[in-house]
């Protein structure tokens, strides 16, 4: 029988402990670290940004959209961070993840690696995350995250920690990063 929020919760609130990423070269930070105190499970979950597709943002703001054709977008963050390039790939249609529907569906993995291979091709990118978490935003949105060549200890899941520990890409290098991108997007 699967295990509930609350089962969960009383099992690990008092047995968190630190997982051996000091030991990880891509750790980004030194000294000891301690786990926040489990909060315990909420009667009811927030609705995430833009339920169903009221005030959604992505819908009704075609700000930092980048390349989008008649059924896909590729928006850029609003300012630069620390990774060279972060793009989002998002359906035009207000819908989540798990609700694509076959023609979208079936255009998702071309159009992941078709982005993907724009944004890896931006000179002095070493590798490219790409992520969905969906926690913030109900509009399906899925993240590319460049991450610099031959920067070895920004490699693994903690690139997405590196952007906010490294101090913000130039803009004029950013811009001209996503212009790249636009470009490879658009002769794909």
């Amino acid at each position: 029988m699967p295990e509930t929020p609350e089962q969960l919760y009383e099992r690990a609130r008092d047995a968190l402990q630190v997982p051996p990423v000091g030991d990880w070269d891509s750790w980004p930070f030194v000294g000891e670290i301690h786990p926040k105190e489990l909060d315990p499970p909420v009667a009811e979950e927030k609705p995430r940004h833009g339920a169903g597709g009221v005030d959604c943002n992505a819908c009704t703001n075609s700000e930092n959209v980048i390349w989008q054709n008649e059924r896909w977008m590729v928006r850029s963050m609003r300012e630069p961070s620390g990774l060279p390039v972060i793009v989002l790939l998002e359906p035009r249609e207000h819908v989540d993840f798990p609700d694509l529907g076959e023609e979208l569906a079936a255009e998702l993995g071309p159009m992941l690696l078709r982005v993907y291979a724009a944004v890896a091709g931006v000179p002095g990118v070493g590798n490219v995350h790409v992520g969905r978490w969906g926690e913030g935003s109900e509009h399906c949105h899925i993240w590319f995250m460049a991450r610099p060549a031959r920067m070895e200890q920004l490699r693994s899941s903690f690139a997405e920690i590196w952007d906010g520990v490294l101090p913000s890409t130039p803009e004029d290098v950013w811009r001209g990063n996503l212009e790249l991108v636009r470009a490879a997007l658009e002769s794909s």
